[in-house]
C-alpha cells in the first residue's frame, strides 16, 4: 500500500490552464473550429493547436470529425458539462459583483409561456421597469423543456410556469404561487345564442378552439372529456392563448382559456357551464445559489410581497 501525501504547495502547483478549456468550450458550442475562430478572433491553426494540447493534457479525445463538422467524443460531451457549468458560474459571480443594492445596473432574465405572462407577470414587470430603469429586462417564452435547460445553464434567472414541472434537478426549487380557472369562450357577437349551452356535451359538435395536444392545460381538459363521455370532432388546436383569443374573435369557434385573460375584454364572453373545469397551479421555479441581486429583488418586491410567501 502506496500514501502519498500532498501538500498544499503541491495542490497550487496543478495550475488549470483556463484558456485551453474556453477554446474547448467554443469549440463544443460551435461545432466548428472556423467558427468557433470568427467569433473568438482567433486563427483556425491556434485553435487546432489548443485542443490538441488539451487532449494531450487529458490523454483523450474531445472531438471527432464527421461530413457536418466536428463532433464532441463521449468525453467531450463529460467535459462540457463541467466546463460549460463552470463557465457560467463565472458570469453568475460577474453579476453578483457588478449589480448593487440599488440596482443602477443590471440584467433580469424571465422565462414564462406566453400565456402565462400576458397576464401574470407584464405588469409586474412594468411596475419594476418604472422603478428601476437601468436593469435589462429580457423575457424568454418557450417549452417547459426548454426553459428547465435555459435555467440550468444560467440563461435565465427564474421561470414561472404552470404544473406540473418534470425532470428537474434537486437543487431547483418549485414554489406553488397561484391557482388559476380556465372557461370556455365565445364571440361577444353570439352571446344570445349560447344561453341554451349549460354543459360540456352541449359543445361537443361545435366548432372548439383547444390548446395543443400534450400540453399540460390540454391533457387536463382531454381527461375531463373523456370522463363525460365526450369525442369532439371539429377542433382547431393552437399553440398560444393570444392566438386562440384572436381566433375566438374571427368567429372561428369556442375557445378555451385561462380566464384571467379575457377580463374586462369587451369582445368576447364566458360561457357558463355546469361542469368543473381544471384549474392550472402557476410555480415559481429558481436556483437559490444562482439568484443574483437583481432577480432576488424583483422576487421579493414584485412575487413574496404579492403572494404573501
Amino acid at each position: 500500500l502506496l500514501l502519498y501525501f500532498i501538500g498544499e504547495e503541491d495542490m497550487y502547483n496543478k495550475n488549470i490552464n483556463l484558456n485551453l478549456y474556453k477554446t474547448f468550450y467554443d469549440v463544443a458550442k460551435s461545432e466548428s473550429i472556423s467558427e468557433a475562430a470568427k467569433k473568438t478572433f482567433t486563427s483556425q491553426p491556434a485553435i487546432s493547436k489548443s485542443i490538441k494540447k488539451l487532449e494531450e493534457t487529458l490523454n483523450v479525445k474531445l472531438f471527432y470529425r464527421n461530413l457536418d463538422g466536428i463532433k464532441l467524443t463521449s468525453e467531450g460531451e463529460k467535459l462540457l458539462f463541467y466546463v460549460e457549468e463552470a463557465f457560467n458560474n463565472l458570469l453568475v459571480g460577474e453579476r453578483n459583483i457588478t449589480e448593487n443594492e440599488k440596482l443602477q445596473s443590471g440584467k433580469l432574465t424571465i422565462g414564462v409561456p406566453s400565456q402565462i405572462g400576458t397576464f401574470f407577470v407584464f405588469d409586474s414587470i412594468s411596475k419594476f421597469h418604472k422603478i428601476y430603469p437601468n436593469i435589462e429586462i429580457t423575457i424568454i417564452s418557450s417549452s417547459t423543456k426548454s426553459l428547465l435547460k435555459k435555467l440550468k445553464l444560467h440563461e435565465i434567472d427564474f421561470i414561472i410556469d404552470s404544473s406540473p414541472i418534470n425532470d428537474v434537478q434537486e437543487d431547483v426549487i418549485i414554489r406553488p404561487l397561484k391557482k388559476v380557472d380556465n372557461c370556455f369562450i365565445v364571440s361577444k357577437k353570439y352571446e344570445d345564442k349560447i344561453k341554451n349551452i349549460k354543459s360540456l356535451k352541449d359543445i361537443e359538435n361545435y366548432p372548439l378552439i383547444l390548446p395543443v395536444p400534450n400540453t399540460s392545460n390540454r391533457s387536463n381538459l382531454d381527461l375531463l372529456f373523456e370522463k363525460s363521455g365526450i369525442k369532439p370532432t371539429n377542433v382547431m388546436n393552437i399553440h398560444t392563448s393570444e392566438m386562440i383569443l384572436g381566433a375566438v374573435k374571427k368567429d372561428l369557434g369556442i375557445g378555451y382559456i385561462i380566464e384571467d385573460l379575457i377580463i374586462d375584454d369587451p369582445e368576447v364572453c364566458k360561457i357558463n357551464i355546469k361542469e368543473k373545469l381544471p384549474k392550472i397551479e402557476i410555480n415559481l421555479v429558481y436556483v437559490k445559489k444562482y439568484l443574483t441581486i437583481v432577480p432576488t429583488k424583483f422576487i421579493k418586491k414584485f412575487i413574496d410581497d404579492k403572494f404573501g410567501n
